[in-house]
Parts: C-alpha cells; structure tokens; sequence
C-alpha cells in the first residue's frame, strides 16, 4: 500500500476525555462514519496521558485526520442522562503539547514518555 494511503503515516488529532465518559458515534466529512464504506473502523486510541484538572483527569486521545467530530458517553448509565455530547473541535499535536505544558498536574509515566516523544515528533 502507498504510504499516502497508510492511516497510520496520515495526520492525526487529539482531545482529552475525562474519566467515567467513553467515545461512541464518529462523524467524517460526508456524515456518520461508514464501516462498509472505509472497510474498517476509525483509527482511534487512548494514550497513556493524561492531566489533571480541578478534580477531574483528563485522558488524551488520538484519532485519524479524517475523524470530524467524536461522540462522548458518560459511563455510568444509572446517573440522569444529560444528552448527547459531540467534541467538534478536535486539537493539533501542537496544542497538545502547549495544554501539557501549561498544565500543572501533567501525569505520565516510563511508558508514557515514548507516546509523548512520537507526539512531539510528529509536530515536526
């Protein structure tokens, strides 16, 4: 396959999620992500950072250049439902790094660091 076409070589995105929420729908240009279509589902992953604020620890998540916008569900499905939430404003590596950054309580650990490092090499 032509690396162009590699999802994996693509540009990517990223948002954080706080504990207890989970991603379901995934909107592309023409719509709802299409399985059939694509022949696979979006390239999405939580990597291991994460930064803390007030009370809350906020996940990192990757997901591919194509992805528009991502539906978030809270976990817990006893609480009172308080609708549909949909992130539409996916961030840059770059972003990425100054929020690490300008965070206080930015948690990683050994393994974590190599994520950060392709993340930052991937801003290049």
């Amino acid at each position: 396959m032509p690396e162009s076409l590699r999802p994996d070589l693509r540009s990517v995105k990223y948002f954080f999620l706080s504990d207890g929420w989970t991603t379901g729908r995934v909107w592309e240009f023409g719509g709802l992500w299409n399985e059939l279509a694509w022949q696979r589902k979006p390239i999405m992953k939580k990597l291991g950072l994460c930064i803390k604020e007030a009370t809350e620890q906020l996940w990192l998540y990757q997901v591919e250049d194509d992805v528009l916008m991502v539906e978030v569900l809270a976990e817990d499905t006893t609480a009172t439902p308080i609708g549909q939430v949909v992130l539409k404003r996916l961030i840059t590596a770059d972003q990425v790094i100054e929020k690490l950054c300008s965070s206080d309580a930015a948690m990683t650990t050994q393994l974590e660091l190599a994520a950060l490092n392709q993340l930052q090499d991937g801003s290049n």
